[in-house]
């Protein structure tokens, strides 16, 4: 069976749902990124399934909820036995490379106890051949810099230098010290362009970009950096105050003591970001707007680079995110917690064939997940029945499902294996230490394992300020939202094997589909 076209899966890491000019964003100016959605498809309501970075991509990269995958923080191992995109395609005929990273820790049952691959969570997606690497260190991408004559002696603290230690900071001081087109984006779209250029035309590839921008640290270049005018930058979604914002929940009050400043600008100090001033705040919230524009400007490039290889109406596009951010909203820096700002996240799909359509907009709930069986249907594979989401296809070719889910599923798992913190502090045991969203059209319900849930009317509290949980007035909407969610638990519980029935004539096997 011939392959149908190219496969290019892009995420750029820690990006907003809401950060597009396409969507009327005040601040944020992403010409090129718009342009892909006019010829392609704009998801607008679509979600991740977890966060941080290893629970989200082993979602995005397996077709499964949280819940039943169980990478639960950054280094918890993916399990062996689950199938991802990567081993798909391989199945499908193609040969997937990855540039820059994924984020994904080893099952350690697979290897040797010693193996130094189990001393990491920045271990390759099986299935995936490396060809550029990208991790914390980030060495490859400063001996390129080198390469391109930059001062990279210091290492990422050199290029990246440092903001006051003790506060205040300004803009100013969230200047890296390279130029705009020697960033980790160019960087990996310059690789990829090098590998575009060694590809034979009549064999389809499949690659996988994974930038890190914009993700922390919060810095950019000139001329990005004072780009955005500070009057065009929002407000923060928040309550008055932290103390007002603390007593919506336990959960809450525990985060809001313990996001430390320098896990978003350089060098940071022992400040917590609820230490940061308004003014602080917002040249932040500016200068992430900004490196979203540095992004988007890669991805012109990356396009560009495309049409001229004659590789772009042969390509299958897909843009997105791992997760997202929460840039201040609610007093809250990072990808954590139960809010939309870390969960809804940018997708376009850009299909190649004449009589695909062409800037349509989807505004039905996508998930994360279901960006698995898309890429398996497209590629004319059976799809695993391992998968939980569901193909886009039907969108991508103009028609609609005849049924699809009237509500978006994420989950955060706030367990420390190793210190204890949040089982101490809140009182929990391990496995409590765990919560589950329904996000439905007006009602978001937010179910902890052991503590207090929540109620949310975003219709009339589009902010999520006001819980209603509890409320008799709200009782029957509650009890709605949690029975919606129990369904959906037991609906979609790991269910790899449980689709087919051993006979006296040998298995019986329903199909992917017949499951939805």
């Amino acid at each position: 069976m011939a392959l149908p076209g190219n496969i290019l899966l892009i995420t750029a890491d820690q990006w907003r749902g809401d950060c597009l000019s396409i969507l009327g964003h005040p601040a944020v100016r992403t010409p090129n990124i718009d342009a892909l959605a006019a010829d392609g498809v704009l998801f607008e309501r679509h979600y991740c399934q977890a966060a941080p970075c290893s629970p989200a991509r082993a979602s995005l990269y397996t077709g499964l909820y949280q819940m039943n995958h169980r990478v639960c923080r950054n280094g918890s191992p993916l399990d062996a036995r689950f199938t991802n995109i990567a081993q798909e395609g391989r199945r499908a005929g193609y040969g997937p490379v990855l540039l820059g990273y994924t984020d994904q820790t080893l099952d350690p049952r697979t290897r040797h106890p010693k193996d130094p691959r189990l001393t990491t969570y920045e271990e390759v997606l099986p299935g995936f051949e490396r060809h550029t690497r990208y991790d914390e260190h980030a060495l490859d991408w400063l001996h390129w810099l080198e390469g391109k004559g930059e001062d990279a002696s210091g290492g990422l603290k050199g290029v990246y230098g440092a903001v006051p230690q003790d506060g205040p900071f300004s803009r100013a001081d969230l200047t890296p010290k390279f130029a705009p087109e020697h960033t980790e984006t160019g960087y990996i779209t310059e690789r990829f362009l090098d590998y575009l250029g060694q590809q034979d035309a009549d064999k389809p590839w499949f690659a996988h970009l994974s930038f890190i921008r914009p993700h922390p640290p919060f810095s950019v270049p000139e001329p990005y950096n004072s780009m955005i005018d500070d009057a065009l930058v929002p407000e923060p979604s928040r309550a008055e105050s932290v103390e007002a914002e603390a007593a919506q929940h336990p959960f809450l009050r525990f985060m809001l003591d313990r996001v430390p400043g320098k896990s978003f600008v350089p060098g940071g100090g022992d400040r917590l970001v609820t230490d940061w001033s308004d003014e602080e705040i917002r040249a932040v919230r500016a200068v992430y707007f900004a490196m979203v524009a540095e992004v988007d400007a890669q991805l012109g490039r990356l396009v560009e680079g495309l049409k001229k290889a004659g590789a772009y109406e042969d390509t299958l596009i897909v843009l997105t995110s791992d997760h997202a951010e929460m840039l201040g909203d609610h007093h809250l820096f990072g990808k954590l917690g139960y809010f939309e700002q870390s969960y809804h996240i940018p997708l376009i799909v850009r299909m190649p064939g004449a009589h695909n359509p062409r800037g349509v907009r989807v505004d039905r709930f996508t998930e994360s997940i279901d960006i698995a069986p898309t890429l398996a249907e497209w590629s004319g594979i059976p799809t695993p029945l391992q998968y939980d989401g569901r193909s886009l296809l039907p969108f991508l070719e103009g028609t609609e499902p005849s049924t699809w889910r009237d509500a978006a599923h994420w989950e955060f798992d706030f367990r420390d294996v190793t210190g204890g913190v949040p089982e101490k502090e809140l009182g929990l045991r391990l496995d409590q230490c765990q919560l589950a969203v329904r996000r439905e059209g007006r009602f978001k319900y937010v179910h902890f394992a052991a503590l207090p849930p929540l109620l949310f009317d975003l219709e009339n509290d589009p902010d999520e300020l006001v819980n209603l949980s509890g409320n008799p007035d709200y009782a029957a909407e509650e009890l709605a939202a949690a029975r919606g969610m129990l369904s959906w638990r037991q609906a979609m519980s790991e269910r790899t094997l449980n689709g087919i029935d051993v006979t006296a004539d040998g298995p019986v096997e329903r199909s992917f589909a017949e499951r939805f």
